[in-house]
């Protein structure tokens, strides 16, 4: 080996030292002003601009960088080196990497060009790029479990939320149904035993999805229980919980609720609505009604009033609630159900026993096969029967 080869191991040797410590000045002292990269990683630019940026990048993700030199030839203008990098990687993100506390080790192969004392191409290979990718995978399976460990419990405090039991009413039929997506919603439904014999009914939805909707969702329900204890005027209800629920979560925020109390003596239904889609009546006639009341939804602003309204259901009517998951599903060319399609369905089909089951087997109709449930989906049916004479 001629002394001139000696002299350029060395220097590749110093080079590789000084990127194991992110010595930036050093490089500019060993890089050749036209130096060429011939393995950029992705992202990087080309150049000795882009290999120092590269390197600070690493550093600033990485701590306790090494560098081992196993074994190194070199021959005329070339220095091949047979190198392992070990660091833990505990600063920062790098190449879309969250910190993994843990020691990652890299062997490699390089080839130098060495002229007039400067390095002026490098070319790499090495187990970096297999090793990124299987931290990839690691990563996006430890999200994927995280996730659906969300998904879980977000579940779990919307199911504890709902009511366990259907309340019996003489001269009465209650049917409630829920389904939540995959990807949990806010949706929600309650009965409230009010004094009086009277009954309370409610349908909401928390925006958003997973367990941030839960717990709000999980939170509304528990304020309007209380409320209920104190009042049965669902307008008053409705203002009491708004303005209790308003400094309690995320300015981004709301629930939007349809609160209604039913006198099963008389069939007298008083409600009002925070912003919820609007429930339909539908009359022995066949005529159907929308059941409209103002009100913004509950905790988007302090100070609101809720307007209140009565109707009466005869016997043989039939008024439903329900969540926008009904209305907003897509079918296979990207058009919404709507709510024109559902109330020409109650108009038409609303003296059946089973309106839920029968706008549910419309739906799935309408979106076919392969669907993917986009939203919950909650249905609440109050039916006055029809005399027996």
């Amino acid at each position: 080996m001629s002394s001139e080869e000696e002299k350029n191991m060395a220097l590749v040797r110093r080079f590789q030292e000084a990127e194991a410590k992110g010595d930036l000045d050093m490089l500019d002292e060993l890089l050749a002003p036209e130096f060429v990269d011939h393995s950029l990683l992705e992202g990087q630019e080309p150049g000795r601009e882009g290999y120092k940026r590269q390197l600070a990048e690493q550093h600033a993700a990485l701590s306790e960088v090494r560098c081992i030199i196993e074994d190194q030839l070199a021959k005329e203008d070339k220095v091949v080196t047979r190198i392992t990098w070990r660091s833990i990687h505990d600063r920062g993100e790098y190449r879309g990497l969250m910190p993994r506390h843990k020691e990652v080790e890299v062997t490699a192969m390089t080839i130098h060009r060495i002229e007039g004392g400067k390095i002026v191409e490098e070319w790499s290979e090495g187990s970096g790029s297999a090793e990124i990718a299987q931290a990839h995978l690691e990563q996006e399976i430890r999200e994927r479990e995280r996730v659906e460990q969300d998904l879980r419990v977000a579940r779990s405090i919307q199911q504890a939320s709902l009511p366990k039991d259907v309340p019996e009413l003489a001269g009465w039929q209650i049917a409630p149904y829920y389904q939540p997506a995959r990807e949990v919603g806010g949706d929600f439904y309650d009965f409230h035993l009010l004094p009086e014999d009277r009954l309370g009914l409610v349908v909401g939805d928390a925006t958003g999805k997973g367990v941030p909707a839960a717990l709000v969702m999980s939170t509304t329900c528990g304020m309007l229980r209380l409320a209920a204890r104190g009042s049965s005027s669902p307008g008053q209800m409705l203002q009491e919980v708004n303005e209790v629920l308003f400094p309690n979560i995320p300015s981004n925020m709301f629930v939007t609720c349809f609160y209604a109390v039913l006198d099963p003596n008389s069939g007298s239904l008083t409600y009002a609505n925070a912003g919820h889609d609007l429930p339909y009546l539908r009359r022995r006639g066949g005529e159907c009604e929308e059941l409209r009341a103002r009100g913004m939804p509950l905790g988007l602003m302090p100070g609101m009033s809720y307007e209140q309204k009565d109707i009466e259901l005869d016997e043989g009517e039939a008024a439903l609630f329900y969540s926008d998951g009904l209305v907003e599903a897509h079918g296979s060319k990207g058009e919404m159900f709507g709510f024109p399609r559902l109330r020409e369905l109650i108009a038409e089909h609303g003296d059946e026993r089973s309106l839920g089951n029968f706008l549910l087997e419309a739906l799935y109709t309408f979106v076919g096969e392969g669907w993917e449930q986009e939203d919950d989906i909650t249905l609440l049916t109050l039916r006055r029967s029809a005399s027996l004479s």
